[in-house]
């Protein structure tokens, strides 16, 4: 299932799936450690007697985000309830906080009372062994625990005329207007002894008051509001991290000070404040296609780590049978994540991504395949041996696509103090590597796994990166009047474009071929199948997108990888079988993606001569925005037939590569219109 809604901070990332219940929350990094593992946080509404969670079918649901901010905008409405709600969420900008905001509106013709449950199924540090779930009376909270991971949910209610009870009545250390504190709660037990959980008590209206539960836990809590026919209630409720009591103590009390309204408030003034200083003029595109580019940046943020770590996709659904999943970083993705928010004018995000690689480089000059959140060696299925000998599992352009976005930052900004401390350690030692790893005969980079991830070989797009790997060193070394470096880098770059052009050209396919390998004789054999990744040799700049190679490959994608149904789009190769939904190869190779189709667009715009010439990479703008989700979050891939989203979502390449293709057609504009 789709996440609809992530919010995030840099360190604290929670989604919504399309149902309005958080599915993930990870910290203290942006994809490590997942302490909801998939399971949903549900929230219900009960009234005179009738219950239902958010999942419910007979709710009619909008989820978007406000304009220009990681802030929610969700109404929920429910006609057997007679109930709508408007709810408001935010991840604090600073603080380990949810912030969230329910104002709940009584449709039917007579007061009553409406009652709102709140339901969380933690799985601390990614797993339900050994937590602690308990009431904490002075501060009417329940607090979930595990070691140095803690999590506080309390609410608060705000003050209307005729609100009963001494309990009602604000304190003094919390601000005007509001009462603070759960109304009901329930710990308890799940997934041990057939026991489902404490939700399971909040479908009577009622909760049991368990004060205490300890092993595979869960918590309920709830609040009770009386309103008026056609009136409307307001009820803040929020989650406080850290790591350990006093760490979540503090945050409460800084709510109960200032008031949870403050938290939104100033979340909400910050993100546009982060996204207005360098957005670019968007007027040339229709209105959904420049909200499509604004969203794609704030999604984006929500998923890289304050540590520098951009993480390629947190949907905890994609776990495979072997219990693996996207939020990893690899550098690859990393890589065109920050070339594009380079692109885009941001600075320090990039600057923490080049930082995190120069750390995880190996001393022989290359990166490997992916990395945890924190820096440390992820899962890998490629082996370390082949053939009966041994072999360093790269993806090569993993490698050389971090020195080909580091020197579009340093063209970009010139942060000579940035750079100086990783050029030799960084720069000189990936460049050192990339000219080493050559075969001697064909100049050609030696084997390695595709930006797929699934075959083995020597492929186009890992050509054109190394190419643009050793360019960029090359540029680097004499930026830096390294004349020797300079001078190996550059005739090492002319050495893989000759090699490209003569290996992996063919004229009478008229294109680049995806990969060639040797067979068990030693002879070189083609991949023939057409693969959108050849893009490479134009998008890195080894051969100019008008060159009549790039031309004729780009017009073999076009007839070839277009998906021939009403939904459209670019296939990633010939036969895809990830996620595969239909065998009609012929009309449909493979399923749609984003990145594929976004490739299109970006091309378009660098081959354009005239303004008509523009309007297909615009078309393919709009193909992109109008098949994102309600809340503008873009997938990995889509349903060839019903636009459905298909693996991952979101995907932060996909966000990239429309931020790029984006870019691509502003520049382009500008310089037809000049």
């Amino acid at each position: 299932m789709p996440r609809d809604v992530p919010l995030g901070n840099g360190s604290l990332l929670i989604a919504f799936d399309g149902s309005y219940q958080i599915r993930d929350l990870y910290w203290p990094h942006v994809g490590e450690e997942n302490h909801a593992m998939g399971h949903p946080f549900r929230v219900g509404v009960w009234t005179e007697g009738m219950f239902k969670w958010f999942d419910d079918g007979g709710w009619k649901r909008s989820l978007r985000y406000l304009d220009q901010s990681l802030t929610s905008q969700v109404h929920l409405t429910h006609p057997e309830l007679q109930v709508d709600l408007n709810i408001t969420d935010a991840v604090d900008f600073h603080e380990h906080l949810l912030m969230r905001k329910f104002e709940i509106k009584n449709a039917a013709d007579h007061d009553r009372e409406i009652r709102l449950f709140l339901h969380h199924d933690f799985h601390i540090s990614g797993n339900a062994v050994g937590d602690t779930c308990y009431y904490e009376p002075d501060r009417k909270a329940v607090i979930h625990y595990k070691a140095s991971r803690w999590f506080l949910i309390n609410g608060a209610v705000v003050l209307e005329k005729g609100d009963p009870g001494p309990g009602w009545a604000p304190t003094p250390d919390t601000a005007p207007g509001i009462v603070v504190g759960l109304h009901q709660w329930a710990c308890g037990l799940k997934e041990i002894r057939n026991l489902q959980g404490t939700w399971r008590d909040a479908e009577d209206g009622s909760l049991s008051g368990e004060v205490v539960a300890h092993g595979s836990v869960d918590s309920c809590v709830g609040f009770s509001l009386h309103v008026p026919a056609g009136g409307v209630r307001v009820l803040f409720a929020w989650l406080a991290i850290g790591e350990d009591f006093e760490a979540v103590r503090v945050l409460n009390h800084m709510v109960r000070q200032r008031g949870p309204q403050s938290f939104l408030d100033r979340t909400l003034g910050y993100w546009p404040l982060w996204l207005k200083t360098h957005l670019p003029d968007l007027s040339a595109l229709p209105p959904h296609v420049a909200s499509t580019y604004e969203t794609s940046l704030l999604v984006i943020r929500t998923q890289v780590d304050s540590g520098g770590a951009v993480i390629a996709a947190n949907d905890s659904d994609i776990s495979s049978d072997v219990r693996d999943t996207y939020s990893y970083m690899w550098p690859r993705d990393g890589a065109l994540v920050t070339a594009a928010l380079t692109e885009a004018g941001y600075v320090d995000i990039p600057r923490s991504f080049f930082l995190f690689c120069a750390r995880a480089l190996a001393r022989e000059g290359f990166l490997l395949h992916k990395y945890n959140p924190d820096g440390t060696l992820a899962s890998s299925w490629h082996p370390w041996m082949r053939d009966g000998h041994k072999n360093i599992p790269l993806q090569e352009d993993e490698t050389a696509l971090v020195l080909w976005a580091l020197w579009r930052h340093f063209a970009k900004f010139g942060d000579v103090e940035f750079i100086k401390p990783l050029y030799r350690p960084l720069v000189i030692s990936a460049g050192d590597f990339l000219v080493r790893y050559r075969d001697p005969q064909t100049h050609l980079p030696l084997p390695s796994y595709d930006l797929w991830e699934e075959r083995f070989g020597v492929h186009t797009w890992t050509v054109a990166a190394t190419w643009a790997g050793l360019t960029a060193a090359a540029q680097f070394a004499g930026a830096f009047q390294d004349v020797a470096n300079a001078s190996r880098y550059a005739q090492a770059a002319e050495e893989v474009k000759a090699a490209a052009e003569a290996h992996l050209w063919r004229p009478k396919a008229g294109c680049f071929v995806r990969m060639v390998y040797q067979d068990q004789d030693g002879a070189w054999q083609d991949d023939s199948t057409l693969d959108a990744s050849t893009v490479g040799v134009w998008k890195f700049g080894m051969i100019p997108p008008e060159d009549p190679k790039s031309v004729a490959t780009m017009q073999a994608i076009k007839d070839r990888l277009w998906v021939k149904t009403k939904v459209g789009g670019l296939a990633r190769y010939e036969n895809d079988r990830y996620h595969q939904v239909s065998q009609d190869v012929e009309n449909v190779p493979g399923n749609p993606w984003f990145i594929c189709t976004l490739w299109l667009s970006e091309w378009n715009s660098a081959v354009a001569k005239t303004a008509d010439d523009l309007q297909p990479a615009k078309d393919l703008l709009v193909w992109a925005a109008d098949r994102a989700l309600s809340s503008g979050v873009l997938a990995e891939q889509i349903n060839p037939y019903d636009d459905s989203p298909l693996s991952v979502s979101p995907l932060t390449w996909s966000h990239a590569a429309f931020v790029s293709a984006t870019h691509a057609y502003i520049e382009a504009s500008r310089r037809v219109r000049d």
